[in-house]
């Protein structure tokens, strides 16, 4: 399927939140036949993960031929991969990250979310209200040119 690119632009205390390249998933091996099997949100996993921090990034991916969704928390000097269970609610799983590229993620996304009052959970919102009919598949906040982005996957 072709790509959908769109630029939305969410203003937050102090820095701007860019939502940028709203997109079909299916490059992540995401379809929406599978991903309609989640009776959890995107935004409700943010709600669920957020014992173990706060939500940094989040996607629905596949892993091991199974729809997972995972989101990424910071709190008090530590990462975690919090996996949700997409039919429940409930966490599953929780790993630290301790290093690699995870790790380096993780820290590029704090960074990226400190500089920002606006939630993921806000950009989520408005993405799927700009684009009916779509459903938020990954949110992953960056710094670019001084500016917060978050590039927000919709399928």
């Amino acid at each position: 399927m072709n790509r959908k690119h769109g630029t939305l632009i969410a203003a937050a205390a102090g820095a701007a939140l860019l939502l940028a390249g709203a997109a079909k998933a299916e490059e992540k091996g995401v379809e929406w036949t599978t991903l309609q099997s989640a009776k959890v949100s995107l935004e409700k996993g943010f709600a669920a993960a957020q014992p173990k921090g706060k939500p940094i990034s989040g996607k629905f991916e596949m892993a091991e031929g199974k729809l997972q969704l995972s989101v990424y928390t910071a709190g008090q000097g530590k990462f975690w991969e919090v996996i949700v269970d997409h039919a429940s609610g409930k966490i599953s799983k929780t790993d630290e990250i301790t290093g690699g590229e995870d790790l380096e993620a993780a820290q590029k996304q704090a960074k990226a979310m400190a500089k920002t009052m606006r939630s993921l959970r806000d950009v989520l919102i408005k993405a799927e209200k700009a684009n009916a009919g779509y459903r938020a598949v990954s949110v992953m906040p960056e710094i670019e040119k001084g500016a917060v982005n978050a590039d927000v996957e919709l399928l």
